[in-house]
């Protein structure tokens, strides 16, 4: 029988790390300058975006919420993950553990909600271009964006509410990082309620987005289809990134839904790493370097800022001379 007294858990233990010795400090660095870039990677993008004002648009408004967001996620895995790699007992504290789930659940979510709206931003700019001045104003953009963070932070807050209720009888995580249902799945308590409302929440996070992707991108392509080249290139242009950054951060998350409810051992160690992973650390690097080599007005503005700074060095050169 279950002892319903059972004190509350104060660390949990993630099992998935493995003993590589000395290699950890090289594992250690590489994360580091993975880290790094993604930081200056996204923070440039950022910058660039925020100061020119050819690009306060509501397109690069979405793209700067996108390159928050992959700072926002990576910082819910990377500064966890670097102490994990040098420790040689692999626990985390149960509110750091909640913590990073929040930060990596809400992460995913508002990945997606963007990744939808910046669709329906481009349907309303391809198929609807005589309504996309007054339907996608400065103002209804800065709302969107405002609502779109707000409703994944306040829905992943009910989620973790009710995980926070549950009596756990284990504290290991088969995983290198926190993850909601691993913790669920250590319950010895009724976790009904719990799965209901995450029926709800794949619902919201994941079907709604998506159907709302499908639509735009069906329209898109009909209009591609039967209008002129110059539109099916622009189309091809501005959409393209955002289809290669869906499917990408799309392949990264049904692979850890799937490790996470099934088993994988038959795969190599290092494979199951590298895709467990995979969505929280090459998602937010993969976009600013889509993003700043396909879009044409953010790629004028380094190679503008890039020519200023040789200007400027080559003259101090001459002067020097």
């Amino acid at each position: 029988m279950l002892n319903v007294t059972t004190p509350p858990l104060s660390y949990f233990i993630l099992g998935a790390f493995m003993n590589v010795g000395s290699l950890k400090f090289f594992y250690f660095s590489l994360t580091v300058i993975l880290y790094i870039l993604i930081i200056a990677a996204n923070t440039s993008l950022i910058v660039v975006i925020c100061v020119n004002r050819s690009l306060h648009e509501p397109m690069y408004m979405y793209l700067c919420s996108l390159f928050v967001n992959e700072l926002y996620g990576s910082t819910g895995l990377f500064p966890s993950l670097l102490v994990q790699i040098l420790s040689d007992v692999h626990t985390v504290s149960t509110p750091l553990c909640f913590l990073q789930i929040f930060c990596i659940h809400t992460y995913g979510s508002i990945e997606v909600s963007n990744l939808a709206v910046m669709s329906y931003d481009r349907y309303l700019a391809i198929c609807c271009p005589l309504q996309y001045n007054t339907q996608m104003t400065s103002n209804n953009t800065a709302v969107l964006i405002m609502v779109m963070w707000a409703y994944s932070l306040a829905k992943f807050l009910i989620a973790l509410s009710l995980n926070l209720r549950l009596r756990l009888c284990g504290n290991v995580l088969n995983s290198l990082y926190c993850q909601n249902y691993l913790v669920v799945m250590l319950a010895c308590s009724s976790t009904k309620v719990n799965n209901v409302y995450g029926i709800f929440d794949i619902i919201m996070t994941i079907i709604v987005p998506t159907l709302i992707i499908l639509f735009s991108y069906m329209k898109i392509l009909k209009v591609c289809f039967y209008g002129s080249k110059q539109t099916r290139q622009k189309s091809l242009t501005t959409c393209t990134p955002q289809l290669v950054s869906l499917l990408n951060f799309s392949f990264g998350c049904c692979f850890e839904i799937f490790q996470s409810r099934f088993d994988t051992t038959g795969l190599p160690a290092a494979l199951r790493i590298f895709l467990s992973l995979y969505f929280l650390m090459m998602q937010p690097l993969m976009n600013p370097i889509l993003y700043g080599t396909q879009m044409s007005k953010i790629r004028g503005v380094y190679e503008h800022v890039l020519s200023s700074i040789m200007s400027c060095g080559c003259s101090k050169v001459s002067q020097s001379d």
